[in-house]
């Protein structure tokens, strides 16, 4: 079964709409003021509150301080970070070290050392699936980038926030790259086009924004349409 994640919300509306569509993820714009649906890590743990438990927030950042992306983890304002800038290997190697989550998940037993002092940085992954990165595909060598990442999941994207579609076609016959990879779809996506995408390209997760607003509003009509589009997709996750 796929699995949808629907991103930028900002308003109460937002929330009361997420929470009976029952996506699996929601995410906020933290601290990105260029996007109209930026909203500060205090609105967020305000929105937080009213959110169902088993619905997951993500935070959506760009090229923030490593730091302050870490607190967002460490002090429970969102449990995943999708990173949308320019965040390379090293941001994400440097975060790892930062979460306290890194400790938690590790029984003496499963710790596995590297050069960080931490446990190996996949096998934490797995576990605790909290980084997120984001790109930009417009070509096979952008897609062979992203499988190449050490995020836990990757976001497959046309622009950032552009609400178009990329050639799917880079991605269609990728099977045995992605194997094993936990991607999601982002760039354009409706609910009129969802169960497409999943049946064209089995991937992992999709993740809506801009395609369930209407007059740059979420719109509860067309979240609660997106998130049974993918329902009835179903899909092979990964």
């Amino acid at each position: 079964m796929a699995l949808i994640k629907i991103c930028g919300l900002s308003r109460e509306e937002d929330i009361t709409a997420v929470n009976e569509a029952k996506p699996d993820y929601c995410g906020f714009i933290i601290n990105f003021p260029q996007s109209h649906r930026n909203v500060t890590v205090e609105r967020v743990r305000q929105l937080r509150t009213g959110l169902r438990p088993e619905i997951i927030p993500v935070g959506v950042i760009v090229d923030q301080p490593v730091e302050k992306a870490a607190m967002l983890l460490n002090e429970g304002v969102v449990d995943v970070l999708q990173l949308h800038g320019q965040e390379d290997e090293n941001y994400i190697r440097r975060m790892r070290k930062l979460l306290k989550c890194r400790e938690e998940a590790f029984t003496d037993g499963d710790m596995v050392k590297d050069e960080t002092g931490y446990g190996d940085t996949r096998q934490n992954a797995e576990i605790k699936d909290c980084i997120w990165k984001a790109f930009k595909i417009r070509s096979r060598k952008d897609l062979e980038s992203a499988m190449a990442s050490s995020a836990d999941a990757v976001v497959l994207d046309n622009g950032y926030g552009t609400g178009e579609t990329f050639d799917w076609s880079i991605i269609e016959d990728a099977g045995k790259m992605m194997e094993g990879r936990k991607v999601f779809l982002a760039g354009g996506m409706t609910p009129d086009n969802i169960e497409e995408a999943i049946q064209r390209m089995d991937v992992w997760g999709i993740d809506i924004s801009s395609g369930v607003e209407t007059d740059k509003k979420k719109d509860r009509s067309k979240i609660l349409a997106a998130v049974q589009a993918v329902r009835r997709a179903g899909g092979n996750k990964q």
